[in-house]
C-alpha cells in the first residue's frame, strides 16, 4: 500500500532576533563524533495523520520528543496524535473537518508556540538557527543537542525516492528546490555518508549533498528530555543564550 505523503512547511520566515548557534560554541567544544544515531532506541515512529494533513512542522516536534527522551532520559516518551493536532490547530488555524484551513505552518512560529505553550506536555528551553552549509557546525550541534530541527524545499525528484539523493537526470524544473513543496523533518543521525530524518511514520536517508542544496532552515533546539539537570553540553555558553533570547523575548 502506497502511503500519501502530505508536506505542510510554508517558507520560511527570517527574523533578525533569531539567535545564531555560531555565537555559543566554544573554542573547547569536543569535536563531534563521525557517526551519531539519536533514532536507533526508539521502536517505531506515529504518523501523527501527516498522511492526512499537512502538520508535518509539529509532527515533526512529536519526533524530536520521542529520540530526545529515549536517548537522554533512557525511556521514551510519546506526543499523542491529539496533542499534535491541537498544536497544529493552535498555530496554523487548522479546523478538523475543514480541509480548506489546512494550509501548513511557519517553523519559527512552531518553535515560539513550542517554547511557551508546549507540545504534549513538552517545552523547549531556547532555540538558535544552525548553518545548513557548514557540515561541521551541522555535526557538532545534531551531536550536542540530540537532533536538528529542519525544513527543507523538497524538490519533484525526492516525492517517489525511498532515501532523498540528487537526481542529476531529472530536469532542472523537477530538481528545482521548492517544486514538489516544503516540508519539516527532525534530524536524528548522520554518518559520513549522509543524515537521517524521521518523516512519515519512519527513518528516512539523505546524503549530505541533497542536504545540502535543499535545507533552507535549520534550528538546535534547547530541551530538558535530552540535556540532563538543564546544563548545557561542555563548551557551550548556555548562560549567554539564555540572557540573550530573554533580551529578544521582551
Amino acid at each position: 500500500m502506497t502511503v500519501r505523503r502530505a508536506l505542510g512547511r510554508l517558507p520560511a520566515r527570517h527574523d533578525a532576533r533569531t539567535l545564531r548557534l555560531v555565537s555559543y560554541l566554544g573554542a573547547e567544544l569536543p569535536p563531534p563524533p563521525d557517526a551519531i544515531d539519536y533514532g536507533d532506541v526508539v521502536k517505531s515512529w506515529p504518523m501523527y495523520a501527516n498522511d492526512r494533513v499537512g502538520n508535518c512542522t509539529i509532527a515533526a516536534a512529536g519526533h524530536m520528543v520521542q529520540a530526545w527522551t529515549a536517548e537522554g532520559r533512557g525511556h521514551e516518551a510519546r506526543v499523542s496524535e491529539a496533542a499534535v493536532m491541537h498544536a497544529y490547530s493552535a498555530v496554523g488555524g487548522y479546523i478538523p473537518g475543514d480541509p480548506s484551513t489546512d494550509n501548513g505552518a511557519v517553523e519559527l512560529d512552531v518553535l515560539k508556540y513550542w517554547r511557551s505553550a508546549g507540545i504534549g506536555g513538552h517545552t523547549i528551553g531556547a532555540y538558535a538557527a544552525v548553518h545548513a552549509h557548514d557540515e561541521r557546525t551541522v555535526r557538532t550541534a545534531l551531536y550536542l543537542f540530540g537532533g536538528l530541527y529542519i525544513g527543507v524545499a523538497l524538490p519533484e525528484t525526492a516525492e517517489m525516492q525511498d532515501a532523498w539523493e540528487i537526481d542529476e537526470a531529472a530536469t532542472a524544473e523537477a530538481q528545482a528546490p521548492g517544486s514538489w513543496g516544503g516540508h519539516a523533518v527532525p534530524l536524528v543521525a548522520y554518518d559520513a555518508d549522509g543524515l537521517t530524518c524521521v518523516t512519515w511514520g519512519k527513518p528516512l536517508r539523505m546524503s549530505w549533498a541533497f542536504f545540502a542544496k535543499y535545507c533552507e532552515e535549520a534550528y538546535a533546539l534547547l530541551s530538558r528530555d535530552f540535556l540532563h539537570n538543564d546544563k548545557g553540553p561542555h563548551g557551550f555558553d548556555l548562560t549567554a543564550l539564555r540572557a540573550d533570547l530573554a533580551a529578544v523575548s521582551r
